[in-house]
Formats: structure tokens, sequence, C-alpha cells
């Protein structure tokens, strides 16, 4: 095609973007938490896994003073009068009844059970609770193990054992990890509320039936069953409750990402007291809001009082909640990207929630201290103290995304503009795509900065360009788009966009999208350009990219070995 005149230098300056000021809200006196007040969404074990842990510590106690003092005789006479007194109605029809309720601790039953729940939550692809579940299966057997090594406590006497058995019997090794595998499979595949509560007495119910089938046998003494059980039910009790509570990680079988958080009951009321006390906005209503192109976040529209009688219906705020989750998720994208592209994306995760959200307000306000068409910001609330964050924006209100919206050569401008704007204040988006533009009355506005970079380098400001150019074609075309591309951009530079942009660099929303329209609107730009430059060369080795390699590697290798030493493991 013919060479187009190249912009010219001033054609390309770009300043601060003219909108209408956000609806007017009301704030009332804010409200400052006392010291030694709880937060207001506070973090509980609650009153029955804090009982549990009393009465584990009590048997721990109890063993403590059990070596020490050497009564563990008296302990022994006590449970043989009581073994003794069962074994007198001793019957053929009730040992067979016996043996058959007992089944569940032995030790293929043990393993079946342990695989079960290992495919299932591998399937459901619900990480941390299996990485928990694999923890309180470690803690739990050794723990046991360890006991009943130093105990050293021998089977029952005086009494006839009619079961099989093996090692020691304080605590009783089967009993306590049949309580854990129970508890854990509860709390990790159950979804919480009747089908939890209905779960609880379950479990409760088999493991009476089969501790009162090992008494019956005198497989077991009454102490190292009852030590077994207070020992297996409290361990996985307190790490789920407090490593995957409802709240933050509920087990739940929906097509929505792990990503979206619940916000309606305990958590809902605490985003309206927290809003209130710290920002001074009064909310009357918390929903949901675009969750489909949000994933590492959940996304919020609330509504809140209004400034005056005008808007009777309430103005509303955008709010972007982040969890101590969205930060381990971060942790793992970020760990995947260097691994995937070395120098390139060789990125420092955010090491708690509360850095995520300071971050994302800090740029915020650099986009908007450089003129660029974003939301206002309006503040942070904190919901649970490094656990919990909301980040509170203007709210965009009758907005289309750019894949749905009119797109017109105005609006193809406001988003190249928006591109050289980063350039020139040193600033890179890196997560350009059609949820992220939206358009309302032909102006183009940009949300997300979550991805945002302070000073990147140029190939990820390249790359921005050419997704930017991607989204505005998606409901044009590309000759137009580069039409007026050139007013902005030289033609090296936009060479150099499609020459970095390929494969993972693209959005995964934009990427479907082009596939969905059937559209190879990345060759008809490169169709378009007077001359191509080489594909930028992504796969880039660093010495940290090579550490973190073979430290993953090690990690799976390890946790593999540990999955089998505990499947081997003597029970």
């Amino acid at each position: 095609m013919a060479s187009l005149p190249q912009a010219l230098p001033e054609q390309r300056a770009v300043g601060p973007v003219t909108r209408p000021a956000p609806p007017p809200i009301a704030r009332v006196r804010r409200r400052r938490r006392p010291s030694g007040e709880p937060p207001p969404l506070p973090r509980q074990l609650r009153a029955s896994g804090k009982w549990w842990l009393g009465l584990s510590a009590a048997v721990l106690l109890a063993c403590v003073a059990v070596v020490a003092t050497d009564t563990i005789r008296y302990v022994d006479v006590a449970d043989t009068r009581v073994l003794q007194a069962i074994a007198g109605i001793r019957s053929p029809g009730l040992t067979a009844v016996a043996d058959a309720a007992g089944m569940l601790a032995a030790a293929a039953v043990l393993h079946v059970i342990w695989l079960t729940d290992l495919v299932l939550l591998a399937v459901f692809r619900r990480w941390r609770h299996l990485l928990v579940w694999l923890g309180v299966g470690l803690l739990v057997i050794n723990v046991g193990a360890a006991m009943a090594t130093t105990l050293q406590r021998p089977r029952p006497f005086e009494v006839q054992v009619l079961g099989d058995w093996s090692g020691f019997a304080m605590p009783s090794l089967p009993v306590t990890v049949l309580a854990a595998l129970l508890v854990s499979t509860l709390y990790s595949l159950v979804p919480p509320g009747r089908m939890r509560t209905i779960g609880k007495w379950l479990v409760c119910g088999l493991l009476v039936v089969t501790a009162a089938s090992r008494l019956y046998l005198a497989q077991d003494h009454p102490t190292g069953v009852l030590a077994g059980i207070v020992l297996g039910v409290a361990t996985p009790l307190a790490a789920f409750r407090l490593l995957t509570p409802n709240a933050a990680h509920p087990v739940r079988y929906t097509r929505s990402r792990p990503a979206h958080l619940d916000v309606s009951g305990e958590r809902g009321a605490a985003i309206v007291r927290a809003l209130q006390d710290q920002l001074g906005l009064v909310a009357t209503d918390v929903a949901p809001f675009g969750l489909a192109g949000s994933g590492g976040s959940t996304p919020l529209k609330i509504t809140v009082k209004a400034a005056g009688p005008q808007d009777d219906g309430g103005s509303c705020v955008f709010g972007k909640l982040y969890a101590a989750t969205h930060v381990r998720s971060d942790r793992w994208y970020k760990l995947g990207r260097t691994l995937l592209y070395g120098r390139l994306e060789d990125e420092k995760p955010f090491s708690t929630v509360r850095r995520l959200v300071q971050y994302e307000d800090y740029v915020l306000r650099v986009f908007c201290d450089g003129g660029l068409p974003v939301p206002q910001p309006l503040g942070i609330v904190e919901i649970t103290p490094e656990r919990e964050y909301l980040l509170v924006t203007e709210f965009i209100a009758g907005a289309q995304e750019a894949g749905e919206a009119e797109i017109d050569d105005a609006v193809i401008d406001q988003g190249l503009a928006v591109v050289r704007r980063m350039w020139e204040i040193g600033m890179a988006h890196r997560d350009i795509k059609p949820a992220n533009l939206l358009v309302r009355n032909g102006t183009l506005y940009l949300i997300d900065s979550a991805f945002a970079e302070v000073r990147p380098s140029p190939w990820r400001q390249a790359v921005d360009l050419a997704n930017m150019m991607l989204v505005l074609a998606l409901r044009t075309d590309a000759e137009r788009v580069y039409r007026r591309a050139r007013r902005h951009f030289s033609d090296e530079e936009i060479a150099e966009a499609f020459a970095a942009t390929r494969g993972l660099t693209i959005p995964s929303q934009l990427r479907r999208m082009l596939r969905q329209q059937g559209r190879g609107l990345q060759d008809e730009f490169l169709a378009l350009l007077p001359f191509r430059l080489p594909p930028v060369r992504i796969q880039r080795w660093t010495w940290r990219r090579g550490g973190l390699t073979v430290v993953t590697l090690a990690a799976a290798t390890l946790a593999g070995y540990v999955s089998v030493g505990l499947l081997r493991s003597p029970l």
C-alpha cells in the first residue's frame, strides 16, 4: 500500500483529559477504631475449635504427666476393668458385627479414603485445601507416632484381643488417622451449611461406631481411643478454620472463579460498616459487578447515599476486594511468567495484601496526575488486617466495554492517546483488554491498574500499543485503526509493537474474542506495515530464572515423595 504521511511531533502531544465530574456522594463523620477492638471482619476459631484445641492440649499434657510420674499403671488398671466389663457381653453375633463395624479403621480402607480425597481435591483444583489436607496428614501421623513411641504402651492385657493390631497403643493410631481423614474430608469437600452440619453428625456416628468396635474387640484401650479422637479431630478442625475459613475459601461446586469472594452475610455487613467508619460513605447495597472480566479480585458495585435530593436512588462507587488468596495467586502468576519469559517478566511478588492495594492505589493516582482517563481513587478500606482490603474508586456509570461499545475515530484517537501518554509519563498498563477499556458517551476510560508498571521496559510499552490497537480493531477494522495510529506513533514504533506481541502477551479475554470473530487482526496489521521488524525474542534466561526452575522442580518432586510416604506410612 502507499505510504501514509508521518505524524508531526506536535501532533503526538497528549494533554489532560476533560470529563464529567462524578456524581455527588454524601459523607459522614469517620470513626477511628479504638485499640483492642476487633476489625470489621475478624478471623475467629470459634468456640468449638477452641474447645477441641483445649482438649488436645489436655491430652498432650496428660501424656507428659504420665511419662514424668510413671503413673501409666493406674491408667492401665482402669482401662482393663472397662475392657473386661465389655468382654463379658461378647457373643458370636456381636463379634461378627464388631468385625464389620471396625473396617473403617483398617489400613486398606484408610488408604482408599486417602487416595479418594487426593484425587477429588486435585480434580476440583482446590489447591489450598489440598495443601492444608497434606499438612494435617503429616502432622497427625507424625505426632501420633511420636506419642506412641514415647509412651510405648502395650495392647490391653488380661483380656482376649479378637482383632488385628500392630505397634503401640497410645494413642490409637488407626483411630487418630481415621478421625483426621474424616474431618479433613468434611472441611475440604463438603460445602458449609446444612450439608456440612449433616456431615458432622455422620462423622461423629462413624467415629463412635469404630471406637465401640475396637473396644469390643480389645484392639485399643479406652484412653487410647479417646486420645486418638481428640488429636484427630482437633488438628484438622483448627487448621481448616484458620487457613481455609469459609468466608475466604468457601467449598462450592459452581463455575464461579475462586478469586470471586462471597460478599453476602458477615463479609457484606463488614464492608458496609468499614466504609462508613473509614471513608465516611453510607453504603446501602454491595453487589458483585463485572465478574466475567476479572480474575484477580472481586469487583463490586457499591450503592452509597448521595449528597442532596437530586439523586433519590443514591450514587455508586466501585470497589475491588482483595484477600490473601489473591496475593498467593499473584505470586504463582509471577512465578509462572518468570519461568516462561525470564528477564522480560522478572518481577517481585507482593508480600502482603496491604502492599498490593497500596501499589494499585498509588498507580491510579499517578495515572490521574498524568491526565489519563481513569476512575478517581476514593481510598482504601481495611476489612481484616493483612488479609482483606477494599480499594474504592469512582464508578463509571452507564459505560460499555470496548468489545461491545460503538468505536468511532474519536474513541480510537483517545485509546491511542492513552498509550502515548503512558509512554510519556513512564508507565505501562500491562493488561489492556476489552474489559479494561470502557466507553461512555463517546469518552474512553482506562480501568484496572493492578498490573501497571512504573518505568517499564520498552518491550512492555510496545506490547501495550499492540494490544490497544487490537482491542480498537475488534469493533472497527485494522486499516482504520492503523491510519489513526500513525497520527500518534511512527511506523517504527508500530512495527516494534507487533514484533513484540504474540501468544501469551495478548490478554486471554482479547485472545478469546479474536478467536470468536475468526479474524486474523494481527496478520492484517502486519500486512499494513511498510516493513517488519524481527520478532522480539521472549525466551531469555537469567540466573534467577534458572534457580527458580530448579527449585520448582525440586519442590514438585518433594511433594510427590511426601505423598507417597504418607500413603505407605504404617497405621
